[in-house]
Formats: structure tokens, sequence, C-alpha cells
């Protein structure tokens, strides 16, 4: 069955990939875009590549007239994909970046998914919410504290979403991709070194560069993104499959034996 599908943060990597791959599938998108910027190159891609079932609107998440008409448009599918990442040390890091990530990640996207909600509630109408969570929705690594905290209010928000809107024939779920290489974990590590300063900071700027280096010099830290977007298209329309998506397999089985080990850590 063919869905009409809102997705935040369609303008690059994930959003945009599984977008265009919905689209071929049959579904209608509308697939939105925080920067203005991206509406009309977005638009001509689609249009090149002759979906005509791809509807480019601008959804910055941080303007509640944005929010506001979203939240009038139709769809029956919500994807809350639009986020953003602050790294650095939890305890040096100002506190105003780590309520920004909040704010765009947590608050903003919950007062989309509230409008959503309660109007489909209201006009009796069944519906989907999916969530873009993060492996780093179920462990912290360090010097990721904030932007994985954000992750973990996420997994939190969806979960008890889940049972409070099973009732209304409303469907909640959370994707959680590893560390794919789309560019956005990568600008991410840079954010520290804006504030990041050796003469005021414990944490110096070359011992942090160099623990984020050797984290994407792994395998594990630049993964193809293809195999993310293509779970992506498979279950942001489904109507069944599990809460929680965890990408790739590898992923999943390190997270649960890092949630076990964690009831015997010791301080």
């Amino acid at each position: 069955m063919t869905k009409t599908i809102l997705i935040t943060g369609a303008g690059s990597g994930f959003g945009k990939g599984a977008a265009i791959g919905m689209a071929r599938n049959g579904h209608s998108i509308i697939a939105t875009t925080q920067v203005s910027s991206q509406v009309t190159p977005l638009r001509e891609e689609v249009v090149a590549l002759g979906l005509k079932n791809v509807r480019v609107e601008r959804l910055d998440l941080t303007d509640p007239y944005d929010i506001k008409q979203a939240q009038g448009w139709d769809f029956n599918v919500l994807w809350n994909n639009a986020g953003m990442g602050e790294a650095g040390p939890v305890w040096e890091i100002p506190i105003d970046l780590v309520r920004k990530n909040f704010e765009v990640n947590v608050f903003l996207p919950l007062v989309l998914t509230q409008g959503v909600v309660q109007r489909w509630v209201r006009e009796g109408r069944k519906g989907k919410v999916v969530f873009t969570s993060s492996m780093g929705g179920l462990f912290t690594p360090a010097n990721w504290g904030t932007y994985v905290s954000t992750k973990h209010a996420l997994e939190s928000i969806a979960e008890a979403l889940q049972q409070e809107l099973a009732p209304y024939g409303i469907k909640i779920q959370t994707i959680n991709p590893g560390a794919y290489y789309t560019g956005y974990n990568e600008t991410m590590a840079d954010n520290p070194f804006r504030w990041l300063d050796d003469s005021k900071n414990f944490t110096k700027r070359a011992d942090l560069r160099k623990g984020f280096d050797d984290f994407f010099a792994t395998p594990e830290g630049k993964m193809d993104p293809k195999e993310m977007i293509d779970r992506m298209i498979e279950v942001v329309p489904a109507d069944t499959g599990r809460f929680r998506n965890v990408v790739p397999k590898v992923i999943e089985d390190m997270l649960k034996e890092h949630q076990l080990r964690a009831w015997e850590n010791q301080i």
C-alpha cells in the first residue's frame, strides 16, 4: 500500500537518499529541507529523475510558522529525520550548545509530532511516526555525550509514544544508524574546535582531534551509507516491523553486549 510520507532533513544524506528511493517505489513524498537554498536544487533533481511524486518544501524546525504549515499538510507517515550534533567533552562544553542540541533534536521534533498526532487522533485517522535515532541512542562514547544524550531522549519519547498512541492506531518506530559516512558525523566532529581553547580548557585540541581521526579511520567509522538508506526505504513506509531498527547487524550485536555489560560496570 502506497503512503504519503513527510520527511524532515531531506536535503542531504539519509533523508535525501531514502526520499528518492521511496518515491521510486511508488510512495508520495513530501521532502523538506531546513535551508531554503536546498529547495530549488532538490526540486530540479527530482524532476530530472522523472519523479512526479516528490514535493519539495522548506521546513525549518526553528521557525514556528514552518511547523504550523507542515502540521496542516496531508500525509500518513511522519519521519522525524532532521537533526544536528555537538561533540566534545561533556564536562567542558558550553551549556548553551547543549541546550541548542536538545532544542533541534528533541524539543522541536516533539512540537511537530504533537501537532501531527493530535490532529490524527482528532480526525480518527491512523498513521505512523518514525524517529531517526542513532546507535548512540543506546550507548554513550566519550566526547559524543551531548549529541547522543539527545538520541537517548528520543528513544524514551518514542517508547512512551508507542504505548500512549497504540489505542488510536498510531504506530511509532525508531531507526538507529551506525556511523555511516554521510558527512554528518565528520562535520559534527569539527564543532568542538570552534570553542575549545588550549589556554582555557583541560581537554587539548590535538588530543581530541586525534581521537576523532582515529575513529573515522576504522571500518566502523566510515561505512557505506547505501546499506542504511536501503533499510530506511523498507522500514519507513512499512505497516509492520521492529520498534527499534539498528543497522548494521554487527552494531546491533555490539549494543546488546554493551547493555548487558552495563549491569556490571564499577565506579
